[in-house]
């Protein structure tokens, strides 16, 4: 059976990545997933290698034909992102893809051109094969592009016989973060010390709760501010989910980083990478895989 961790976080900046990518040196046998398709940095640490490349097409603009169009202003009419202007053209800024003006066009002047509006990529990994992606500038369905790279990892998986998926969710509660979750064995919620740290990390661990996926929680840079991350523990045994541990600030994650290595690879012996370690034990023994 395969298992998938879901490394999410209710903000972005928390650590996310990194810690990520520090689980991805420590575990066997495993495949790897950027699920964050707005604003991808895995592949800065994992420098992949791609072996395939594929355009992702989500969504569409309306497009009027001028020689069927009879400008009897329904499409105008039913428009609520006024998206069509008084010469009867579609605003592709302003249309939203709903498809309404083309159902009720009478004369069916108006076509749906579905658009390519991101990339996805199969690639591998010195820590094993990697599925991630690129969503256009400004284009939407960022959830329908994790649902994709989600389902192809787990593809991939079970093609190369691996037993565990390590996702690096998206941060927030968004779209994005739903389709990242449904479906995951467990989550492991990396929370920062501070005020809205502590306020992100409750809204995430309800939206853990709605879809009944157990989830963990991990305090990042917790010597900062040690108040809040006790706060942040207590509030957890409260909702009963199981704290793992604390990270401390360390050099070391911005260190490895600039050199485009994990915390491990960069220093074996750092006192971050002895706490990494033991989240990653613990974590391990919560889903029962070889670690």
């Amino acid at each position: 059976m395969i298992k998938e961790l879901v490394v999410i976080s209710g903000k972005g900046g928390t650590g996310k990545t990194s810690l990520t990518a520090a689980f991805a040196s420590l575990a066997e046998n495993n495949a790897l997933c950027d699920a964050d398709v707005d604003a991808a940095d895995l592949h800065l640490l994992m420098n992949p290698k791609v072996r395939e490349h594929h355009d992702f097409q989500g969504g569409g603009t309306a497009v009027i034909d001028p020689d069927k169009c009879t400008e009897c202003g329904s499409c105008r009419d039913l428009c609520k992102w006024n998206a069509v202007s008084e010469g009867f053209e579609v605003d592709p800024i302003e249309c939203e893809g709903c498809g309404v003006c083309v159902y009720f066009c009478p004369e069916q002047a108006i076509d749906f051109r579905v658009k390519t509006c991101g990339e996805w990529f199969i690639s591998d990994t010195r820590f094993g094969p990697m599925v991630h992606a690129r969503l256009g500038v400004a284009e939407e369905n960022s959830g329908k592009l994790v649902t994709l790279v989600r389902q192809q990892t787990r593809k991939l998986a079970e093609t190369k016989n691996l037993n565990l998926i390590i996702t690096d969710g998206p941060p927030g509660v968004g779209c994005p973060v739903i389709a990242s979750i449904g479906g995951g064995t467990a989550l492991l919620i990396v929370a920062e010390p501070t005020v809205s740290g502590l306020h992100d990390m409750q809204r995430v661990a309800q939206l853990a709760a709605h879809f009944k996926v157990p989830a963990m929680v991990c305090v990042n840079k917790f010597d900062l501010n040690p108040d809040q991350a006790q706060a942040i523990e207590e509030l957890s045994r409260q909702r009963g989910i199981n704290v793992l541990g604390r990270v401390p600030f360390d050099p070391v994650f911005t260190k490895s980083m600039i050199q485009g290595q994990t915390i491990f690879e960069y220093n074996t012996q750092s006192e971050a990478g002895r706490a990494v370690k033991q989240i990653w034990d613990k974590i391990g023994k919560a889903l029962v895989i070889n670690r």
